[in-house]
C-alpha cells in the first residue's frame, strides 16, 4: 500500500444574487492547506468573482496560511473558489501505552517559576478556555470516564475519542453553528465540529492542551456509484499535545486517528480561529451562502478531466 496520496480539493462558497447590490465585503479566508512534514501543497490558488476583489496573502497567529479579501465595489453575488493540489504522507503513530501518565503531563503546566521549552510554551495556548471550548467541572467529569488514574496520556485520548464515537450520533439537524458543547453533551448528537469541540473542552478541563484541527476528509461514494463533485464538506478533528511525541491527532466523529485520508487546512483554539470563510457584508439582502466541497484523488480527478475533454470533442 502506498504511504502517500495526492488529492485535488475544490472549496466553493457562493453568496447568491439577490438583486440588491452589496456595497462592501471583507473576509478572512482559511482555504489553502498548510505545509506540514506529512503534507505538501503542490499547487493552490483562490479565485474570486467578481474579479474586482483584492486578495492579500499572509499567515495568522497560529502560522496558518490565510488570505484577506476586500471588495469595495458594489456587486450582486460573490463566489470564492479555492483550488488546491496536496500530497499527504503516511505517519507512524506512537504506541499509546508508552506515553507518560496523563497526570504527569498535566503537572507540566502547573505554574512554576522556571523556564519551559518553546514547544511547551506554544502548547499552553491550547490549554485555556476559548469561545467554543469552555473548561468546567462537568466537562472534566466527562473526560474522567476515559482518563482513569495513571492511564497513559495517549491511551486516555484514544479512549475519549472512542467514547464520543460510540455513544454520540452524527446528526446534521441536531445542532447549529452556535450550539454549546454542554448541549451536545446532553443531546449526544451533533456533527464533526461539535464532537471536536466537546473532546477539546473535556481535555482542557482536566489540564491537557488540545487544539482544533480544520480540514477535509476523503469519503467513499456508495458501492457502484460515482464520486459526486461538490458533495463533500469541511471536516474537524482534534490534536493532543504529548511531551515525547508533539501533537497527536484524533477524529472522534469517525473513531480513527488521521492518516492518508485527512487533509489539513490549519489549526487553532476552536472553530472561530480557522473558519474557512468569515467576515462582514454591508448592504444587500441577508442570504445564506452555498458551500460546495470536492475532495478527490488526483488520478481520479485527472481521469475525469480527460473524459470531459474527450466528451466535448
Amino acid at each position: 500500500m502506498s504511504r502517500s496520496t495526492s488529492y485535488v480539493v475544490i472549496h466553493e462558497t457562493e453568496y447568491p444574487h439577490c438583486g440588491v447590490p452589496v456595497a462592501l465585503a471583507q473576509h478572512l479566508l482559511h482555504l489553502l492547506p498548510r505545509e506540514l512534514p506529512w503534507q505538501t501543497r503542490e499547487a493552490g490558488r483562490i479565485v474570486v468573482e467578481p474579479a474586482l476583489a483584492r486578495l492579500v496573502d499572509g499567515q495568522d497567529a497560529f502560522g496558518n496560511p490565510v488570505a484577506w479579501l476586500s471588495l469595495d465595489t458594489p456587486h450582486d453575488g460573490l463566489l470564492v473558489r479555492a483550488e488546491s493540489q496536496v500530497t499527504v504522507i503516511g505517519r507512524t503513530l506512537p504506541k499509546a501505552a508508552a506515553s507518560p501518565a496523563w497526570e504527569s503531563v498535566r503537572e507540566r503546566f502547573r505554574y512554576r517559576a522556571e523556564p519551559i521549552s518553546a514547544e511547551a510554551l506554544d502548547a499552553q495556548r491550547y490549554l485555556y478556555a476559548s469561545p467554543r471550548a469552555p473548561r468546567d467541572a462537568r466537562l472534566a467529569a466527562f473526560a474522567a470516564r476515559a482518563f482513569k488514574p495513571g492511564v497513559p496520556l495517549l491511551a486516555g485520548a484514544q479512549a475519549l475519542m472512542e467514547l464520543i464515537f460510540k455513544t454520540f450520533t452524527f446528526d446534521a439537524e441536531a445542532t447549529e453553528v452556535g450550539t454549546s458543547v454542554h448541549e451536545v453533551l446532553e443531546k449526544k448528537r451533533g456533527v464533526c465540529q461539535d464532537f471536536a469541540h466537546l473532546m477539546i473542552a473535556a481535555l482542557r478541563s482536566i489540564g491537557l492542551p488540545a487544539r482544533y484541527m480544520s480540514g477535509y476528509l476523503l469519503t467513499d461514494p456508495p458501492p457502484g456509484k460515482p464520486r459526486l463533485v461538490g458533495a463533500d464538506a469541511s471536516h474537524a478533528w482534534v490534536a493532543v499535545w504529548c511531551p515525547e511525541n508533539s501533537w497527536i491527532e484524533y477524529d472522534p466523529t469517525n473513531g480513527i486517528q488521521p492518516d492518508l485520508r485527512h487533509v489539513t487546512l490549519g489549526w487553532g483554539r476552536d472553530f472561530q480561529d480557522v473558519s474557512p470563510l468569515r467576515g462582514v457584508i454591508l448592504g444587500g439582502l441577508a442570504q445564506a451562502p452555498e458551500v460546495r466541497v470536492t475532495v478527490m484523488p488526483e488520478a481520479e480527478w485527472r481521469a475525469r478531466q480527460s473524459a470531459d475533454v474527450r466528451g466535448a470533442a
